[in-house]
């Protein structure tokens, strides 16, 4: 059986670095080398690119990058078709591979950066594209599309560079407290408040903005959370759907990756009704965005039943413990298979 070669990209100069880590240690760690040869490339906080050759257990406490023996900076051809990590240690060596996977979260990485450059040079990518990524990144435009495709989005303002105060705060009048106030595109959370008073708005815009040069203030809706898990490119699968439980407050970081006063229950307390009516909500705006691959889908269920679209995750957790494998995990998918389809998918289109 021939090997194909498979180019990880992970790390990242993002604040969701060391998440990336860990969720390529996982990917490596599930994955068949009887079928697939990794070839493994970190980007660094300062967006260095090194091939790396050293033990994928070093990836989660980011000593990898320290281990001179086994990194050499490399860059990615881009000549169209030739699909080649290019050493750059006077060698000229270039590694050819077959397909990308970047395991990569947030900003540059999650948002169609790194995927454009793979698409440019011709390069099978292992998720999303160029496109469904920067559109799944960007809150506001997300929402039109979904909504524009008959799924509910919350009401929201968009504030752009050169706002006045005066305008965020009709804006916010407008909406009503208490609400959110989110960098349009950013990751994990980050820059994100729940606004309760007026007086608190200005600070947060402010912060939102040190994140992002748009910022969205939106509703805040009633209910809790809830994900859904899509895997496919024409024919889509679903895995169980998930519910976030908050004692207080909302999924920031630290919740995300702590769990300290939240729980994640897979499968979702909910009715099979309303599981079949989220997973149906998700695929259409999975399709609506021009995903492939994989995603995972979040919304809101409210009080009355109703269906509110939140965000897509082009390139969700994938650690063991992560909400997607989760997902999938709970439908007979166990993440050995997973990575098997996830690059099966990827390559074949």
């Amino acid at each position: 059986m021939k090997q194909d070669v498979i180019l990880f990209l992970f790390g990242g100069c993002s604040t969701e670095h060391d998440i990336s880590l860990q969720s390529a240690h996982a990917v490596l760690s599930h994955l068949d080398r009887a079928r697939h040869t990794p070839l493994t490339v970190g980007i660094t906080r300062d967006g260095r690119w090194l091939y790396y050759t050293g033990d994928p257990g070093q990836l989660p406490d980011g000593s990898w990058e320290r281990d001179g023996a086994h990194c050499v900076p490399c860059t990615l051809r881009l000549d169209r078709g030739a699909a080649a990590v290019l050493l750059l240690d006077g060698s000229g060596q270039a590694l050819p591979f077959d397909a990308a996977f970047p395991v990569l979260h947030g900003k540059n990485g999650e948002d169609g950066t790194v995927q454009g450059l793979l698409e440019l040079a011709g390069v099978p990518v292992i998720g999303c594209g160029a496109l469904s990524s920067a559109l799944c990144m960007d809150k506001d435009r997300a929402h039109k599309l979904a909504a524009l495709a008959g799924v509910r989005v919350p009401r929201s303002a968009l504030l752009r560079p050169g706002r006045t105060d005066a305008q965020a705060l009709e804006a916010a009048a407008q909406l009503g407290y208490p609400l959110f106030v989110k960098p349009v595109r950013a990751g994990s959370s980050f820059g994100i408040s729940r606004v309760e008073r007026e007086e608190a708005l200005l600070p947060a815009v402010a912060e939102a903005f040190r994140h992002d040069g748009e910022v969205l203030l939106e509703e805040a809706i009633a209910g809790f959370e809830v994900g859904c898990a899509v895997l496919g490119n024409d024919a889509l699968t679903v895995g169980l759907v998930d519910e976030i439980e908050l004692s207080h407050g909302f999924f920031d970081f630290e919740e995300k990756y702590t769990l300290k006063t939240s729980a994640i229950h897979c499968p979702a307390r909910i009715s099979p009704e309303q599981t079949a009516a989220i997973q149906a909500a998700a695929k259409t705006v999975y399709r609506a965005l021009g995903c492939r691959v994989f995603a995972r889908v979040d919304l809101f269920l409210t009080p009355e039943g109703e269906i509110v679209f939140n965000e897509v995750n082009t390139i969700p957790g994938f650690t063991a413990h992560s909400r997607y494998p989760s997902m999938m995990r709970g439908i007979g998918i166990g993440f050995d298979e997973l990575v098997e389809r996830l690059i099966a998918l990827g390559v074949e289109a």
